[in-house]
């Protein structure tokens, strides 16, 4: 990729990641006051405004440095707080708080698909317009996919805690206090077949997953 196609592809994909990543934060934070934490909300986390939720480091710099660099992007947003003490079942309703992120990546990009057939149906042809929509599929399924690896502190890794027996649990929620280790390894893993291939998979099946509401339609309605 040449600058101008990364400083394009930064323009397509900007609104489809805040968005992915302003939601799935404040999914957590409105699942887990349902539940009877209130944390996110007494610290101005339960908004899906953007700003709320973007790491300075994590969100803007290190993608870019990475699109720059290696031209491929990996972030991640501040952690909506939760204190899972104050839910009235903890270890179970970990799990759905934990759920929460990649569901609504899940339901995001099913609406981004909707808005491309709505497009399509309209006849607008704008490439900019389209192309957004088909950064809107690949970031949530991205996000949804890569969020569910098994693996803490990542929501994956949270669910399973919240399935194993406590005893279990508890060894394997300790990996969480690694989690920038976790997260530096996994930077490096991008760039290892195997594991690409692996999570490649499991994004292509979360994304045939949000395309099978539309199976119907003609190929051209869906990004």
């Amino acid at each position: 990729m040449n600058t101008d196609q990364i400083i394009q592809a930064i323009a397509v994909y900007a609104i489809p990641v805040l968005f992915a990543i302003s939601l799935h934060e404040a999914a957590h934070g409105y699942v887990a006051r349902y539940f009877g934490d209130n944390t996110a909300e007494q610290m101005g986390r339960l908004t899906p405004n953007p700003i709320k939720h973007i790491d300075l480091f994590g969100t803007i710099i290190l993608p870019i440095v990475l699109l720059f660099t290696a031209h491929m992007a990996f972030g991640y947003a501040k952690p909506v707080p939760v204190d899972f003490g104050r839910l009235r079942n903890p270890k179970k309703q970990m799990g759905f708080v934990a759920a929460a992120g990649p569901a609504a990546n899940f339901v995001m990009g099913i609406a981004w698909v909707l808005l491309h057939v709505l497009l399509v149906a309209a006849g607008v042809t704008e490439p900019f317009l389209l192309g957004m929509c088909q950064a809107g599929l690949w970031v949530n399924a991205i996000m949804c996919g890569f969020n569910l690896l098994p693996i803490p502190p990542l929501d994956g890794g949270r669910i399973v805690t919240a399935m194993l027996p406590r005893d279990l649990a508890i060894k394997f929620a300790s990996i969480e206090r690694l989690g920038p280790f976790i997260f530096i390894g996994i930077i490096l893993l991008l760039n290892t077949g195997p594991f690409r291939v692996l999570l490649g998979a499991l994004v292509l099946f979360v994304k045939s997953l949000i395309l099978l509401p539309f199976s119907a339609l003609p190929s051209y309605y869906v990004p």
